[in-house]
């Protein structure tokens, strides 16, 4: 199981991004349907019955679309990166991912790349495509980009996030040169690490951009129990970070995860629509989840 896991926020149109995905990704495939049941419908402005999250795994990683309606929008903040073994196949992705979306940067040959380009889907997620020969597949990364006044901070993350999540260590940092007087150590340009045996990548960029990290892209964390919750909820709330609801948070960057016990999904899902209501009734009025508590609701 991938135990970090990106929740892509759109405002009614996930069944849709899902199907696009289908098609123009090649090694695709379908997880858990959800959807919103009275408690959920009602608190969300959804209707009970419809769709609330799809997962789904392309290219071998695991993403959920969230129907969460009109509250937040995916930005360019958190990207994913396909590196792609043959050129041809980055073009396809490319024109199967621009159908109805814009490029932010058109695929051409850079000075990184012989084929490379950024686009934004018709839904707001962001691409990186990237041929890159050495791949023996199609391999997505996702990428934090650090700006505004998370600008240099990258490093910063890396480290404070591979302290915290097991199974994780640092890759490459490729840095920009320091300025005079410092430690010689500038911005990020690129860098990638693993956390929790999923790879991802960072960089700063000092760009006027209008956007920041927020719920429309978060990172859900899988645990196994409380106290794997409270040891992420505890790490990641530090130093400013906001607790916020039903398991979400913000950490000290900026950056939105979800932190969810195995036992949340097996009471919220896959029980009777009676445990189901007592359940998330006592979800919602939680911010760090709190297992215990929803044993006693499910009991009723």
């Amino acid at each position: 199981m991938q135990n970090i896991v990106p929740n892509l926020w759109f405002d009614d149109q996930a069944e849709q991004a899902v199907e696009r995905y289908l098609e123009v990704f090649d090694e695709t495939s379908l997880g858990r349907r959800t959807e919103y049941n009275e408690t959920m419908a009602q608190q969300s402005g959804q209707a009970a019955g419809a769709l609330m999250a799809q997962e789904v795994t392309l290219e071998g990683f695991d993403f959920v679309a969230f129907n969460g309606g009109p509250h937040f929008e995916m930005n360019p903040s958190i990207s994913f990166i396909v590196n792609c073994p043959t050129v041809s196949g980055t073009e396809a992705l490319w024109q199967g991912l621009m159908e109805g979306g814009k490029a932010m940067m058109p695929l051409q040959e850079y000075e990184f790349s012989d084929c490379y380009g950024w686009c934004e889907d018709a839904f707001g997620a962001s691409w990186q495509l990237m041929h890159t020969p050495q791949a023996p597949e199609r391999l997505i990364v996702p990428s934090l980009m650090f700006v505004g006044d998370q600008y240099g901070r990258a490093a910063e993350a890396i480290e404070l996030y591979t302290q915290v999540f097991d199974n994780s260590e640092v890759g490459s940092i490729h840095r920009a040169p320091g300025e005079e007087g410092d430690d010689g150590q500038g911005p990020v340009m690129f860098a990638d690490f693993t956390l929790r045996g999923v790879c991802l990548a960072a960089m700063d960029d000092d760009a006027a951009h209008d956007f920041q990290f927020n719920e429309g892209i978060s990172l859900i964390v899988n645990c196994a129990d409380q106290a794997e919750v409270d040891r992420y909820w505890d790490a990641l709330t530090a130093d400013g970070g906001q607790a916020q609801q039903c398991g979400w948070l913000k950490d000290t960057f900026g950056v939105r995860w979800q932190i969810v016990p195995e036992r949340l999904t097996e009471l919220l899902w896959e029980t009777d629509p009676a445990t189901s209501e007592r359940v998330a009734e006592a979800l919602l009025q939680m911010q760090r989840i709190d297992v215990g508590a929803l044993e006693v609701a499910a009991q009723g």
